[in-house]
This record gives structure tokens, sequence and C-alpha cells, in this order.
């Protein structure tokens, strides 16, 4: 039989990542148009902390991407098998973008990082319709870019 606590920890933690994907999109809903969207990722774009040109790397480089992005995982110190990402980017919104995908991703497992519905959240924030098919398609790497990050610096436990 599963352990109960197991469970209400697994669903307390769901919850948790629904309110924060709730709060980025009614965020985006509080502003009114796309001008207002895009300075919001503008800005946060902009309040990115700095990469270290040491991680701008091949391997952590978002080659499908039209801009040049970059991300890397690294291990939390207090959770080794969460990770948190930094990353940078030469375009101001997809970098806006990349600050969004590093905060929402960050201080979780690789397979918390899978189980995410990032292609819900894009479609609630209507980004599809609102940015080139080119940058949709370069989105879309970055996420797999993290997803491969983190399951490299965090390998799967075999019970």
């Amino acid at each position: 039989m599963a352990n109960p606590s197991a469970f209400d920890a697994s669903h307390a933690g769901r919850e948790y990542v629904m309110s924060e994907i709730e709060e980025i999109v009614e965020s985006f809903e509080f502003l009114d148009d796309w001008d207002a969207r895009y300075q919001y990722l503008i800005e946060l774009g902009e309040a990115l902390p700095p990469m270290d040109t040491a991680l701008k790397t091949d391997e952590n480089w978002v080659k499908p991407c039209m801009s040049t992005v970059h991300v890397a995982a690294l291990p939390m110190q207090e959770d080794p098998a969460r990770v948190r990402f930094v990353g940078d980017c030469d375009t101001a919104i997809i970098k806006g973008v990349l600050a969004l995908l590093i905060d929402l991703l960050s201080n979780r497992s690789p397979q918390e990082i899978r189980q995410l519905d990032v292609d819900g959240l894009f479609k609630r924030l209507q980004l599809e319709e609102h940015l080139s098919p080119s940058r949709h398609v370069g989105i879309y790497a970055i996420v797999d870019k993290m997803i491969e990050r983190a399951s490299a610096l965090v390998p799967q436990r075999v019970n």
C-alpha cells in the first residue's frame, strides 16, 4: 500500500506548482495588451542575473533557437536531487521567457520538471499566437535543453 504521507506531499507539491503557474497566467492577464506583456517579458529578462561565461559552453547552448541562448543546471546546495538554472540570451523578449522558465523550473528534480505542463502554460499565455513560429520552436528547444541539462546533472536513481 502507498504511503499516505508521500501521496499528501506529492499532492501538495502539485498544488504548489499549479499556484505558481496560476500566478504567471494572472500576471499576464492583468496586463491589458500584448505591448504591455512584451514589456513585462523584457523586464523579466533584464532582471535575470548574469550568467558566468564559463557556463556558456556548447553543452549549454540551445542550438535550435534563433537567438543565442545558454542555460545550465546547477545542483541545489540544500538538496542535490534538485536543480536550479542559470541562463542568458541575446534577445530581450526570449530572455524574458527564459527568465520565466528559470523561475518556474528551478528548485525541482528532473522528474518534476518533466511532469510540468509547460505546453499548457504557453497555451494559456497565448505565446504561440504572439511569437513567430521560429521563436515558438526556440522556446520549446529551451525547455528541452533544461530537461536535458537537469537529467544529466541528476541521473535517475534505480530502485
